[in-house]
């Protein structure tokens, strides 16, 4: 008897190819392709060479690779350091003056080098989940679009941050809108200065400020105000809580009554010169 017909095998199905590395693929997908840390280092050095984007994030790096001298990277226009150790801002990458877009997330990082100030093509710039106790003055001298400067040790803001007039933005990447974001920081003050930027959304919640300065009222493009977790005395909490609108009433009486502080101080003084003379029989 002729032995019935089988039905032919399923050939197995080859192993899916390994992801190939593009010039803007995350470090870390280098672990999936077995490739030596160092390797993987000198490769990302090559390709920012070529492609004047250097992307070194997620390497826990405490220091800015030694075989960099051996590449060109002085047309570097994006550089993204995020996600490791450092301690400082690499002295390198102050040197890439054409740099425009700098990533330095969640790091260690402590203070910004006055260097900083040559970077004069640079419109973008992540500092946010670092350590920095103070911004320097010379930030407020760079074309800066982006500044995040959230959850770090800030104290205070520069005093001349006013200068940042050509700022498209004053925090979140990827959006249009101006704003300017220090959350989580140990602010005690904000400046006066902030009222003469161009502010859509401020966020200065998770600090200690205890007062809102009352020029803040003349904000008029202010849509967006987030100050929950502070202190807040002026205005008091339960005007807070009703949101802008009472706010900027708030800070309107209160500079109205300012203005008429020296006219209420002078009174006492006027009423004492009009009082009536004892007459001169007495």
């Amino acid at each position: 008897m002729a032995e019935s017909a089988r039905p032919p095998s399923t050939p197995a199905a080859p192993p899916a190819p390994p992801s190939q590395l593009g010039p803007f693929s995350s470090p870390c997908s280098l672990q999936n392709l077995n490739l030596p840390p160092n390797r993987g280092l000198e490769r990302a050095l090559e390709e920012a060479g070529l492609s004047g984007v250097l992307n070194i994030s997620c390497r826990k790096l405490k220091d800015f690779p030694r075989t960099v001298h051996s590449h060109d990277l002085s047309d570097t226009l994006e550089a993204d350091l995020s996600k490791n150790r450092l301690s400082d801002v690499p002295a390198d990458v102050c040197h890439m003056v054409v740099l425009e877009t700098l990533n330095l997330y969640h790091n260690c990082i402590r203070t910004i080098p006055d260097s900083f100030i040559g970077l004069q093509s640079l419109t973008s710039l992540n500092l946010s989940r670092n350590q920095l106790c103070s911004l320097p003055a010379c930030l407020c001298g760079l074309p800066l679009r982006v500044l995040n400067a959230s959850n770090n040790k800030l104290v205070s803001l520069p005093e001349n941050i006013r200068q940042l007039q050509n700022l498209m933005e004053l925090v979140r990447l990827n959006t249009l809108s101006l704003e300017l974001n220090v959350r989580r920081n140990l602010l005690c003050v904000l400046p006066e200065e902030l009222a003469d930027l161009p502010l859509v959304k401020l966020d200065f919640s998770c600090n200690k400020v205890s007062t809102i300065p009352v020029c803040f009222r003349k904000m008029r493009q202010l849509q967006s105000l987030q100050l929950e977790n502070n202190p807040l005395q002026s205005p008091p909490a339960q005007i807070c809580l009703k949101g802008k609108v009472h706010i900027f009433k708030y800070l309107s009486i209160e500079a109205c009554r300012s203005e008429k502080m020296p006219d209420s101080l002078f009174l006492p003084v006027m009423e004492r010169l009009i009082l009536p003379q004892p007459s001169a029989g007495r």
